[in-house]
């Protein structure tokens, strides 16, 4: 491996990216690889992630034991563990609320499998996005309650909506596991939990799926102290990692921190004893290999992202929820069929937006804001991050039913979406919004369309522009691009988000290459 990499290596890829080589201590690898035998690429790539040499062994080898914090750090936690213990205890009907995406619907499943492991009694909900919106309402709240349930747990959602709490406050205790950003608690709620508004306990890279596995831990150890027989032991509540790793690479959190360990352990468990959902998902997908993150990203996330996005939510659920192999199977393809039907919707709102979006760049605006009458919400956001690809800046694209746009952003870095559309509704401009840095959502009268966009473009002025940069880690001779150095890369996995798969420069004689994939996008 070439350690002398430099920004005068190749200007550009075939993609018009600039290649810059990652900053890398070379004598900080260099003691790395001795002090630890190492080979001397990984030992590059751990000098220049910063890894502290403390941390090593832990990082190479992420197992929740040395990673797991302790719940109670979270504030909110302990009253929540209390509340929902004690509901199992009495016997109460605990209503599972969650979200449509991956991350809801795999912390729905989670937290409803738990309850049930430890003799609870749980039923679940899940919005429908074209009728419901996003999170909980006052009329699913209210069926909730009349169907029996004394507490209603919200799962990554719940944090903003004061309103549906405040209802049902005199007839059932709403708690709430959340991580999107707010800027206060909603008051009628006995227990809420948000990493984003408790900063000191550094865990907001969790994503929901990560809280609710915390949240069973806490409440297991509340019950094993009350000598309830069906606590579970420390296998029990393990055989739930394997939903947390899929929402944690379904929802791009950062690979971080115990984050790391969720997803390293999750797939280990999808491998050895895949849950029958799973199983059924894979299959259908054409997964025939040992699942990683790749097949979580491209195969699993976005079946069950169909039945929220165009279909029925509930159908993901199930499928995480289910033990029988033939229902199992038959869920999973008709989360196929959903899937294929969500992606030749995508596509003809892909053809009629990148219209428009080419107009906009061409007179360089710096936001793309495209809407059209009718558009699918399911699919807005999965094009706006076709967008934002294709044209290296903020997108944005809406559909408009009856005077009203509904849709989703992504950003590139340095343009913090969430905050841009927050003050948004702060100006009066948009009726109500809210997401992270990368991705927002937003609702507005269709005739402010142009003042939302004026209002973004104002927002980003002045950031950075263009595709962004290539990293690269170093350059690799052909000949020593072997499956051993691969195996020794893999150690600082599993990539993602926050933990960028390396990426070398390829130099030497290639034997062959060719355009591959549909339409010749790929290259082998």
């Amino acid at each position: 491996m070439d350690g002398g990499l430099t920004t005068a290596a190749p200007a550009l890829s075939f993609t018009g990216r600039r290649w810059i080589a990652r900053a890398c201590d070379t004598r900080a690898a260099l003691r790395i690889a001795q002090a630890h035998g190492l080979p001397e690429p990984l030992a590059r790539l751990i000098a220049a992630r910063g890894i502290a040499l403390a941390e090593l062994d832990r990082h190479l080898t992420p197992r929740l034991r040395d990673w797991l914090p302790d719940p109670s750090v979270l504030a909110g936690m302990d009253a929540l563990a209390l509340r929902l213990a004690d509901a199992v205890r009495r016997g109460e009907t605990v209503a599972v609320f969650g979200d449509y995406d991956v991350d809801g619907t795999a912390a729905t499943a989670l937290m409803r499998r738990f309850i049930e492991a430890v003799g609870g009694r749980a039923v679940h909900a899940v919005p429908n996005r074209l009728r419901d919106g996003y999170g909980p309402n006052v009329a699913a709240f209210r069926a909730l309650a009349d169907a029996g349930a004394r507490v209603i747990l919200c799962v990554d959602c719940g944090s903003a909506a004061p309103e549906p709490i405040a209802d049902i406050a005199p007839r059932a205790d709403v708690l709430v596991l959340d991580h999107h950003r707010v800027e206060r608690a909603p008051e009628a709620a006995v227990a809420h939990v948000n990493p984003t508004l408790d900063r000191a306990a550094g865990l907001d890279h969790l994503c929901a799926a990560g809280l609710a596995f915390l949240a069973a831990v806490a409440t297991n150890r509340v019950l094993r102290a009350a000598g309830w027989p069906r606590a579970l032991d420390a296998a029990g509540l393990l055989d739930l990692v394997d939903l947390v790793a899929l929402a944690t690479v379904a929802d791009v959190v950062q690979l971080i921190g115990v984050n790391r360990a969720f997803v390293a352990q999750g797939l280990a468990l999808m491998g050895t004893r895949p849950r029958a959902g799973i199983a059924a998902l894979l299959r259908v997908a054409g997964v025939a290999r040992a699942p990683d993150a790749e097949a979580i990203g491209f195969a699993l996330a976005p079946r069950l992202n169909a039945a929220g996005r165009i279909g029925d939510a509930d159908l993901g659920i199930r499928l995480l929820l289910s033990d029988e192999p033939a229902e199992a199977e038959a869920l999973a393809q008709r989360l196929d069929a959903l899937n294929r039907e969500r992606q030749r919707i995508e596509a003809g709102v892909l053809d009629a937006a990148v219209a428009v979006a080419e107009r906009q760049a061409a007179e360089g605006r710096c936001v793309i804001l495209v809407a059209g009458e009718g558009w699918h919400p399911g699919v807005v956001g999965i094009v706006a991050g076709r967008l934002k690809e294709r044209f290296a800046r903020p997108a944005f694209v809406l559909g408009v039913v009856s005077g009203i746009a509904t849709g989703s952003g992504r950003s590139v870095a340095g343009v913090h979406l969430g905050d841009a559309v927050r003050a948004a509704v702060a100006s009066g401009i948009a009726i109500k919004a809210g997401g992270h840095a990368m991705a927002a959502g937003v609702t507005l009268p269709a005739d402010r369309l142009g003042a939302l966009h004026e209002a973004l473009c104002a927002a980003c002025d002045g950031a950075a522009s263009g595709p962004e940069a290539l990293e690269l880690d170093g350059s690799v001779m052909v000949e020593g691009a072997t499956a051993e150095l691969a195996r020794a890369i893999g150690r600082l996995g599993p990539f993602g988000a926050g933990n960028a798969e390396p990426v070398f420069a390829l130099s030497g004689r290639l034997a062959h290459a060719g355009a591959v994939g549909a339409g010749g996008a790929h290259l082998r």
